[in-house]
């Protein structure tokens, strides 16, 4: 069996993330249907989190369930990792056990010396750099809404983070316009790697970025981990809230999305988040069907 971790959008093809949006939806019809399908009986996946999260563990603990197998849940108080055990030896034995391993982290490092020491495939489910099960369920979101993405217009509105990081990616992977609008000191680290590609675009007004654009995506101001920052992030981030006048620049039939958890009031208003131009409840539940198709792409498709 050849092993392949999913760590960023860029260790798939292009030709495979568009394979695997298709699935997805295959999937979400064969479940909306009835139809039983379960083609990880006795599989493994273990969870690990450093991190917490609603949506990444409901969503890879539906998915296990309703493809047969069975998922442990893992915090820092249930392994050795929590304790100091070397990242490698972790993975030596939790991948000696398990037919999977998902990681919600903080530093990205950690997940690729996890990899690299890993006997089974190791999906990203979060890191500090990148976010890139959400982008699946995003761009899944997208194809269903709207058809394919490619050629189109995304504005990414608000901190330079690792959702930002892997829209990025995205817009490489996919083939779309990425209007970034970030205050000056909070750009992506990962733009300065990439800024020849005519793809992307770097700003610092949100008018701008959104103007013509066919989605707009936000996120939270502080992520977890830069809750000391909260006051002076609002302060730099206020004049890049998300709201009706802002989504008035974008295409009249323009998306928005937002990963969740969403704050109204601060990086999105509330009438945009439960407005007629949102799907964030879809994006969320599309968790579910991107994730299931990913784990059938590494865990069946290539054994």
């Amino acid at each position: 069996m050849t092993i392949r971790h999913f760590l960023t959008l860029k260790d798939l093809t292009s030709s495979e993330l568009d394979g695997l949006i298709k699935r997805s939806i295959e999937l979400k019809q064969m479940l909306c249907s009835g139809e039983l399908y379960q083609p990880l009986q006795a599989k493994v996946l273990a969870m690990v989190f450093d991190k917490s999260s609603t949506r990444t563990r409901v969503s890879f603990e539906t998915a296990m369930i309703q493809f047969g197998g069975s998922s442990i849940f893992l915090s820092p108080r249930d392994t050795q990792l929590g304790r100091g055990e070397p990242i490698e030896d972790s993975a030596r034995v939790l991948s000696s056990m398990v037919d999977c391993v998902m990681l919600r982290t903080y530093e990205h490092r950690n997940i690729e010396r996890f990899s690299q020491y890993s006997q089974v495939p190791v999906i990203n489910a979060l890191t500090d750099t990148y976010h890139p099960c959400q982008l699946l369920a995003d761009m899944l979101t997208y194809v269903e809404q709207r058809g394919e993405i490619k050629g189109k217009t995304v504005a990414w509105i608000g901190d330079g983070n690792n959702m930002c990081n892997s829209y990025i990616n995205a817009a490489q992977q996919f083939d779309f316009t990425l209007n970034i609008a970030c205050p000056p000191g909070y750009e992506p680290a990962l733009f300065a790697q990439h800024s020849n590609d005519s793809r992307l675009a770097l700003m610092h007004d949100a008018k701008e970025a959104v103007r013509n654009a066919d989605l707009v995506v936000t996120d939270v101001w502080a992520s977890m981990g830069q809750e000391e920052e909260a006051a002076s992030r609002t302060d730099a981030f206020t004049p890049y809230q998300v709201n009706a006048a802002l989504m008035a620049l974008a295409k009249k039939n323009a998306l928005f999305m937002h990963c969740l958890p969403a704050h109204r009031g601060e990086e999105v208003t509330a009438d945009v988040l439960d407005g007629p131009q949102s799907v964030v409840w879809q994006e969320a539940e599309n968790r579910l069907h991107s994730q299931k198709a990913l784990l059938e792409l590494l865990l069946v498709d290539h054994c």
